[in-house]
């Protein structure tokens, strides 16, 4: 069960389950955590470490236009090692569950389509075939990994981020679960009986500074 997993087995179950959802090459291990060459423009390479311990390190050797981290660790120990480059984004929260939660109905007017056949699924909800809310789930190794789940702002506040939530964990039949969550995202998911595992915090180089 994710309840059992460290931060460092939950942090890796994220890494794998993100580059099935973005249908990215497989994070590839480092010694201080994980590469994903994502070679998209703006985001050639992602370095997901463990903890901020490499974090000086890694902003000296990798610091190319188009290069993000996402480290595990506390927000100061991140941004001391990190050099003038380096843009640092909002923190974000790992978080973990074990199980599907209650189940959740969409409030009238409001539909739920379910589509995918493994191992991503994707949940959309529309009102008179206007998108409210969206979201997506990969299974790696066994673990649901939530992804891109977003509700348009005329539609918050109607509980359509559970319904999303709950459909996709059924889709996906997985025990163990996680996501990675903006500060806003964390009040919902904390409340869907979500747990923080660890913060993470972003960086990246952006790509027109080239030096």
């Amino acid at each position: 069960m994710i309840t059992d997993m460290s931060v460092i087995e939950t942090w890796e179950a994220w890494a794998r389950g993100w580059a099935v959802s973005r249908a990215a090459p497989p994070p590839v291990e480092e010694p201080d955590g994980h590469r994903v060459d994502v070679g998209l423009p703006g985001h050639r390479v992602r370095y997901l470490l463990r903890t901020p311990d490499t974090v000086a390190a890694r902003a000296r050797s990798v610091a190319e236009p188009g290069t993000w981290l996402k480290t595990c660790g506390p927000r100061e120990a991140v941004l001391a090692g990190l050099t003038p480059v380096w843009r640092a984004g909002d923190t974000e929260y790992l978080m973990a569950f074990a199980g599907v939660g209650p189940a959740v109905a969409a409030p009238p007017s409001y539909d739920v389509t379910v589509t995918g056949e493994g191992p991503v699924w994707e949940v959309v909800v529309t009102s008179g075939g206007v998108l409210a809310a969206r979201g997506r789930v990969a299974v790696a190794s066994g673990v649901a990994v939530f992804d891109r789940i977003v509700t348009e702002p005329a539609h918050r506040r109607r509980g359509l981020g559970r319904v999303v939530m709950h459909r996709l964990a059924v889709a996906a039949g997985a025990r163990s679960s996680v996501l990675l969550a903006s500060e806003a995202g964390r009040g919902l998911y904390g409340a869907l009986g979500r747990r923080v595992v660890s913060s993470v915090v972003p960086a990246h180089v952006p790509e027109e500074e080239a030096a």
